[in-house]
């Protein structure tokens, strides 16, 4: 990945609709450059996908919570598998730590939270134990990656 790719990441990132032509602008190359990039980058993976960002408030997911999970390794791989095809979950990490897992979820209210966390965490074999934080105010949420200058074997 050179710098030129680098460039064509961020735009994409902050404005997924920008036509090629912007984009090439933006870069500092020809159109057919950049629409020849922007393939490399969808075939060998860097972009996965394009998506709108949505208001969470104004889709009925307003709440944003985070459970810490405790759990054991019987029956780990499945919890994994089973939480990570909710839709409610936004994010699902094995973290260092006291815990085992972070999971970030998107919901309307506490009480979808609750009935989440006991009709899907807690019934899992290998969850031992939870915690929930909410938060109170997001001040900044992004799926934006910060592009590095160097990548190792890139």
């Amino acid at each position: 990945m050179d710098e030129i790719d680098r460039k064509i990441c961020e735009i994409v990132q902050r404005d997924g609709r920008a036509s090629t032509a912007a984009i090439a602008k933006a870069a500092g190359v020809p159109t057919s450059t950049a629409n020849d990039r922007l393939r490399r980058l969808a075939a060998n993976g860097t972009i996965q996908g394009w998506h709108a960002a949505l208001d969470p408030h104004l889709v009925g997911t307003g709440l944003a919570g985070f459970v810490l999970i405790d759990m054991g390794y019987d029956g780990e791989a499945e919890a994994v598998e089973v939480l990570c095809a909710r839709p409610e979950v936004m994010e699902l990490h094995h973290i260092s730590g006291a815990h085992s897992y972070l999971l970030k979820l998107r919901m309307q209210d506490m009480e979808a939270v609750q009935d989440f966390l006991a009709e899907v965490v807690k019934p899992l074999v290998a969850v031992h134990r939870t915690e929930t934080i909410f938060a109170m105010k997001t001040h900044k949420e992004t799926a934006a990656l910060h592009v590095a200058l160097e990548v190792d074997g890139a």
